[in-house]
Formats: structure tokens, C-alpha cells, sequence
């Protein structure tokens, strides 16, 4: 079992992936020694060799078995040739779509396909896409036409899963932003089966979206659509119905981003989705459900024991609700485990609690080896692990009385908050310190009355008006508890050996031991709670170009200071770069910014600007944005002008752009007023660009004195766009390095074939996003990049060729 789990393990660590037939030759040899293993140890106790012969071969079948599914799915991958192409799919909406005022979101199982192009014919793409039909005006469409025309695009159709549609669509293969301790998309899509995204042409030239007609496929989805619309058509509240929808559906989009700040920060994220706790639950509920009605049967009875049809009947219950609330990671997980456990009580196996615990975890990594790299694989294991260490279910499992199973409870709470302090720091780099308090209530009140009535009333719709009224008390509750002073507390993410030093030292302190023992368990936490990221020493500084996609953001670090130049885009009507990337990515490092420099008002440099402000109420805030902006009602900005400096721990800050007399011509183009910071020490130096052009570039080398622009790197003004990158501007800063911000395969075709081109001539090297990923740069090693996606490559990971 260990042995599979390590196989499994190590083969996910991969960078490419080998072929299937040596995966296959790797699961033939395991299963072949085996056998032979079996017959040699069959009769003799197992000793020192026995052991090391099943974990390697163990250790071979977990990782030739991981390495073959995976080469399998790969060679589905969407063909390069095919990205950008206008294709015509005919296909299934393969699960519930998810709607909100920008357009539709859904994933398509394809049928068949084929190419529009004169020339083209029928093409292969994977099995199934993820796809969007977005709205105009919203920010997130892309014309099927020039900017010129001004046909409108189709508004989006209604879309039910089940139904066969023909769809004319651009798609390109699935890549995400890649930061330092961020969120992967990419392994959230290859986890979910999808290996092409895009999006519909929508546009007046383009053949009209057409619905063929229902299939009999994805019952299940359709059953979950038609209660989730229900629900919100029953409510009134979109926030509360949204609750009600997640925890009857499993539809965790549906929770509104305000409320979800509040269940993070409370510590209760856990219960409004549906979690290992619900399908535990429902599966116990179920259990002695079946259990009941078993015993009123003597013919029942009789053939099969009332304990084990319980059991049965439980997990396949259980199996049922995960099933209809989406079958998610986290549910498939459950009911793994749930039904490894009830077949060794079945079958009358009594073994320790480490093998029952070890061989639920090799279930589940076998189904699913992905699994190891989720948060809640490692949260969910490691809390049944550290109760099963510490003995917390002995109190009250016999004694009587309330008082003993309130004890039993509260102890058990208390021993997992403990335990998974550290993890949840390394995992998310914010803990709970209401938590406790909030489950204490939180706990009973959504499982024992939030979540039956929710549940009830997909039959009995009036008991969703009974629901909405309970979360509205558990919301009042929490906000409360949100709101309190130092309600969360936020550190820098520990590594890893400091986080499982963490996870021992808090297992130990809840342990059943003397005091004195304990308290050893007290220096296993310090790492975690002491550790600082490592800053630049003084003179020196570095640059962190985060990967926002189409957008700049760049943070800027001395040894006791630091600045973000510009906030990254927005991505849609709720969600952006700084909750998406930046405040993770600030919490992370344990970053207190100083300066938010927004560079000026487009929106791919603002819209992550209010979940930073709101992250960072101490920075100060420096931008070319007019007075009357709304960023200005949450921070007041000073206006950046040519010739303000400032020096920390030895490091120059010099804004270049823009002079006074620029700003008239605001109106005309915000990019005119970008302001331009150039960062130096006199041994290095950076020049952050905006999106100045070539009018503004050629007046600023005009005023510069010579060697005054000379810099190592260069943040390419305007993402690389042919209106700027003037030669007047390439000669007067010679850059060793061209950082180009922009997202993959970004209608605006950002960088330009001629600026690259430009800066070639030059010798001088190139590094965008899509290849690199989050860009690292520091003035004591100038002349060279590290790229996160060079840094830590996995199989799973897009190459743009």
C-alpha cells in the first residue's frame, strides 16, 4: 500500500512522460514479482527482505499504473495545428452550464468535427471541451469580426445539459497562469478530463449556434440543473439561494465571492460545499436508516445481518448524493474511503488503525493519483489520522449523557483545528483564529438543520423558505465572527519539511500525554510560525513579474520594502488578478507593500487594484488615474509626475513619465500618462515601461540625458504592441532583457512578430509569459531570468511551442 502511494507519488513529479509501452512493462513486471512474491512468502513470515520486495514492487505498479493512464489521456491532447481555427463541433452539453451576466461556461462532450477553412475537412479534438459563450459588453467575448465592424454579437442561448448542439468555436489548449504557491489550472483540467478550451463564435458572419435536439445522456446533470434553477427561482436572494443551490447540488459557483471571503476567513469553506463531512454524514444518516427498516424484517433478517446492510446501504447512499451533487474530487474521495472502510468490517478484518487509514489512502490514490497534488486529499487524511492518533472519539463513545458527547465533540474539533493549523499555513498561508469558535455552532447548525432542509426541499420546495431563513442566522453569525479584530491570521508559507514538523508538533500537543511530553511537540511549530521569506540583502533588490495573463503586475522588493507596480487585469465580472493571483501570492511571501504604483486606468492594470487595496490597507497609492475614478474612493491616489524619487535600503526609485502637460491629453489615451519607474542601484537597474507608445517613448529618450534609460530589463511598453518599442526607446535602454506581460494566445496578439524582432537585432533576450510563467529577476544576478515554469515542470503543464 505504501509502496503504491510512494510509486504514485514519484511518478507525478515527472516532467515529460514516457511512452505507454514502457509505463505497461512497468505494471506487468509489478504484478508478475508479485505473484512470484506471494508464492515465495506465502507460508513464512515476512521479514526484512519480504518487505523491501513488496515496496518496490509496490513502488512500481503505483507509478507504471499513474504513468499509463496518463500517457493514455495525453495522446488526446488538441492538435497545435488546430488552435485558433474556426471549427465546427457537434456535440453534448456534458454538465449543468453555469450562467452569470457575462455569458455561459459549460463543458461539451464532442461527437464529431470539422474544419471551416476551404480547404478543411473532418478533424480529431479530445472527447470533451470546456467552453464559453460570453456575452458582448462584458469584457470577456471576442469579436468574430475587425473592431471595425460593429455588428453585434448573439446573445447567448439558453443551454441544458443533455442536449446535442451544433457549435461553431475558436479553441486553443488548456493553459493557466503558473505563480509561486498558486493555484495550477492546467492540473485542475487535466483532473477533470478536458484538454481544449475556447469559446463560441457568436458573431453576424459566423453559421448560428444550432440545438439539435435532447439526448438521453447526463440524466444526472440535468436532474441537478433543474433543482439548482429551482432553487433560485424560489428564492428571491441570489446569495442565499446560491448557498442552498451548493449544498443541495454541489454548484459551488454558486456561492457569490463576498460570501466565500467569510467561510475562508471563519474557517466553515468546509461546509457550504459538499465536503467529506457531508457524504459522511449523509452516509451515517443513511446507515442507520437502512438499518432500521432492516430490523423490521424478519425474512431480512434472516438472510443478511442488519449491522452489514447497513453498512452497505449507507455507503451506497452515500455513493447516490455524491453522485447527484456532482461527483466531485472531494466526494469521490469520501466514498472511496467510506466503502474501503465497510468491506473490512464486512469482511471481519480488525486491523490497526494505521493500515485501515494506509490502505483507504492507496484506494483512493489508485482511482485517483492527482489526488496527492489537492489541498483537501492532504487536509481530509491528515485530520482522520491525527483523531485516530490522538484517541479523540475514546471519550463519550461509552460513556453516557450530553455533557460526555459535547466533550467528545468540542475535543475533537480542537485536536483537528490544531493539527491542521500548520498544513492549512503551507496549503493557503492563512489560518482561522475564530475557527474553533465558528464550527462549534457552525457544525451542528448546517448539518443537522441547514442541510436537511435544503436537501428536503428539492421535494417540499416551502422548506427552501425555511432554509433561506437559516442562512441568513448562520451568515449573520459569521459576519460577526469576520469581523472581529484579528479574526484571521495570515504567514508566509513555510516549507515543506517546517509544515510536516508543524502537523507532528500539533498531533503531539493534543495527544493523550503528560504535559512535560507535550510541550516537545511546542518546537516542531516554531518554524512555522517564525518563518520569514528570505529579501534581498541591503542595496540589492528584486523584481517578481507575476503570470496575471493579459496584463501587468510586477512586485518589486528590497530588503525592507516593497512595491507592486500595476494590479493585472480583470478576468470577468467577479473574479480578477489580485484575488485570483496577487493576494495569494502576497500572503504567501508574507509581503506588507509600501507603494501601489498603477501605472494608469486600463483596465488589464487595475482590475486586481481593490482586492490588493483591500489586502494592503497600509500601501500607499501612486497613479496617473483621474481624480474622479472609482479606485480613488477606496484609497486616495498621488499623482505620479517625472522627477519624483525616493531611496530604500540603497535602491533608486525614479518616475521618468509622465510630465505635467501630458495629462491634458488624457482623455485622448490613458496609455499616454502611463507612469514609467526606473529602479537601480548603479551596479542594475529595471525600467517599468506601462503603456507608453511611441510618441510618449521618443519625447522620454528626447529629455533623458545620456545613459540616464539604461536598464538590464525592460517591462515591454504595452505588452509588445506595434504602436510602441520605438527604436528611439530600444537604443537609449539597450536592455539586456525584454520581460513581455501578455496571455496566451491573446486576441490583441501581443507581442508583435516586429517588436520581437526589434529587440533580436539587438541582442536582446525575450521572455514572455506564456513560455515562463511567473518571471524572477534580481539585481545580483542581472543577466539572467528563472521562469516558474522552467523552475518546476510537470507533464501536465502546457509548452507553447
Amino acid at each position: 500500500m505504501a509502496g503504491a502511494i510512494a510509486g504514485a507519488a514519484l511518478q507525478l513529479q515527472q516532467p515529460a512522460l514516457w511512452s505507454e509501452a514502457v509505463y505497461a512493462a512497468l505494471v506487468t513486471a509489478a504484478l508478475a514479482c508479485g505473484l512470484a512474491w506471494r508464492v515465495r512468502w506465502r507460508l513464512r513470515p515476512v521479514g526484512r527482505r519480504g518487505l523491501a520486495a513488496l515496496l518496490l514492487i509496490g513502488l512500481a505498479f503505483g507509478a507504471g499504473l499513474t504513468g499509463w493512464r496518463a500517457a493514455v489521456f495525453a495522446a488526446q491532447a488538441l492538435d497545435p495545428a488546430l488552435e485558433g481555427r474556426d471549427l465546427q463541433v457537434n456535440g453534448v452539453v456534458a454538465q449543468m452550464p453555469q450562467r452569470d451576466e457575462g455569458g455561459t461556461r459549460f463543458r461539451f462532450d464532442v461527437e464529431s468535427a470539422r474544419s471551416l477553412e476551404p480547404a478543411g475537412g473532418a478533424v480529431q479534438l479530445p472527447p470533451r471541451l470546456a467552453l464559453g459563450w460570453y456575452a458582448e459588453g462584458t469584457g470577456l467575448w471576442t469579436r468574430a469580426t475587425p473592431a471595425a465592424d460593429a455588428a453585434p454579437l448573439r446573445r447567448p442561448e439558453p443551454l441544458h445539459a443533455g442536449e446535442r448542439w451544433q457549435l461553431t468555436v475558436r479553441l486553443k489548449a488548456p493553459h493557466g497562469n503558473l505563480n509561486p504557491k498558486g493555484f495550477d489550472q492546467e492540473l485542475q483540467l487535466w483532473e477533470q478530463g478536458v484538454q481544449a478550451t475556447g469559446y463560441v463564435r457568436a458573431g453576424a458572419q459566423d453559421a448560428a449556434p444550432a440545438r439539435l435536439g435532447d439526448t438521453w445522456r447526463h440524466p444526472v446533470e440535468r436532474a441537478r440543473e433543474a433543482v439548482r434553477d429551482a432553487a433560485f427561482a424560489r428564492i428571491a436572494d441570489r446569495r442565499t439561494a446560491g448557498v442552498i443551490a451548493a449544498l443541495v447540488t454541489g454548484d459551488q459557483s454558486a456561492i457569490d465571492r463576498v460570501d466565500w471571503d467569510i467561510y475562508r476567513a471563519t474557517g466553515v469553506a468546509h461546509l457550504v460545499s459538499i465536503s467529506g463531512l457531508h457524504i459522511t454524514m449523509f452516509a451515517w444518516l443513511a446507515a442507520l436508516a437502512v438499518g432500521w427498516l432492516w430490523r423490521r424484517s424478519t425474512r431480512l433478517m434472516l438472510r443478511w445481518p442488519a449491522q452489514q446492510a447497513a453498512l452497505v446501504g449507507g455507503v451506497a447512499l452515500a455513493g447516490l448524493y455524491a453522485l447527484f451533487s456532482g461527483w466531485g474530487v472531494p466526494s469521490q474521495r469520501t466514498v472511496l474511503m467510506l466503502a474501503t472502510v465497510a468491506l473490512l468490517r464486512i469482511a471481519g478484518r480488525r486491523w490497526p488503525w494505521p493500515c485501515v487509514w494506509l490502505l483507504a489512502c492507496a484506494v483512493v490514490v489508485i482511482a485517483d493519483p492527482w489526488a496527492l497534488m489537492q489541498a483537501g486529499f492532504w487536509l481530509s487524511f491528515v485530520a482522520v489520522a491525527a483523531l485516530f492518533a490522538t484517541d479523540a472519539g475514546v471519550d463519550g463513545e461509552q460513556a453516557k449523557g450530553w455533557r460526555a458527547r459535547l466533550y467528545r465533540l468540542a475535543r475533537e474539533q480542537a485536536v483537528v483545528t490544531l493539527a491542521l493549523a500548520p498544513l492549512t499555513l503551507l496549503l493557503f498561508q492563512q489560518v482561522s483564529v475564530v475557527g474553533l469558535l465558528a464550527n462549534a455552532l457552525a457544525i451542528p447548525w448546517v448539518t443537522l438543520v441547514l442541510t436537511p432542509l435544503a436537501m428536503l426541499g428539492a421535494v417540499a420546495p416551502p422548506l427552501w423558505d425555511l432554509a433561506a431563513w437559516a442562512v441568513r442566522a448562520l451568515s449573520w453569525w459569521l459576519e460577526w465572527l469576520a469581523a472581529m479584530p484579528l479574526a484571521t491570521v495570515s504567514l508566509p508559507a513555510p516549507p515543506l519539511w517546517a509544515a510536516a514538523g508543524g502537523v507532528l508538533g500539533g498531533v503531539l500537543l493534543a495527544m493523550r500525554l503528560p504535559w512535560s511530553a507535550r510541550l516537545l511537540g511546542v518546537p516542531l511549530l516554531l518554524p512555522v510560525l517564525l518563518w520569514q521569506v528570505p529579501r534581498p540583502p541591503a542595496g540589492e533588490f528584486d523584481l517578481l513579474a507575476a503570470d496575471v495573463g493579459q496584463g501587468n503586475a510586477v512586485l518589486v522588493r528590497t530588503a525592507t520594502h516593497s512595491l507592486l507596480y500595476d494590479a493585472g487585469p480583470r478576468y470577468s465580472l467577479d473574479s480578477d488578478a489580485g484575488q485570483r493571483v496577487l493576494v495569494p501570492l502576497l500572503r504567501a511571501l508574507g509581503e506588507r507593500l509600501d507603494t501601489v504604483v498603477l501605472s494608469h486606468r486600463d483596465s488589464d492594470h487595475t482590475g486586481g487594484a481593490p482586492a490588493v487595496l483591500a489586502m494592503q490597507p497600509q500601501a500607499a497609492l501612486l497613479s496617473s488615474i483621474e481624480a474622479a475614478h472609482p479606485l480613488q474612493a477606496l484609497r486616495p491616489a498621488r499623482r505620479c509626475l517625472a522627477g519624483q524619487r525616493w531611496r530604500w535600503d540603497g535602491v533608486d526609485f525614479e518616475l521618468l513619465h509622465p510630465v505635467e502637460a501630458d495629462y491634458a491629453r488624457v482623455a485622448a489615451k490613458p496609455n499616454s500618462v502611463s507612469c514609467v519607474l526606473r529602479i537601480g542601484n548603479g551596479r542594475a537597474s529595471v525600467l517599468l515601461a506601462g503603456d507608453i507608445e511611441r510618441a510618449q517613448e521618443e519625447a522620454l529618450a528626447a529629455r533623458a540625458a545620456e545613459g540616464a534609460l539604461q536598464a538590464d530589463l525592460l517591462l515591454v511598453p504595452h505588452h509588445g504592441s506595434k504602436t510602441s518599442s520605438s527604436p528611439a526607446l530600444l537604443d537609449a535602454v539597450r536592455p539586456r532583457l525584454a520581460l513581455v506581460q501578455a496571455g496566451y494566445r491573446n486576441r490583441f496578439g501581443h507581442p508583435a512578430p516586429p517588436v520581437r524582432e526589434a529587440y533580436a537585432a539587438r541582442g536582446t533576450t525575450v521572455i514572455d509569459s506564456p513560455h515562463c510563467g511567473a518571471a524572477r529577476w534580481s539585481s545580483r544576478q542581472p543577466q539572467a531570468v528563472g521562469c516558474e515554469r522552467a523552475s518546476q515542470p510537470r507533464y501536465w503543464h502546457h509548452r507553447v511551442p
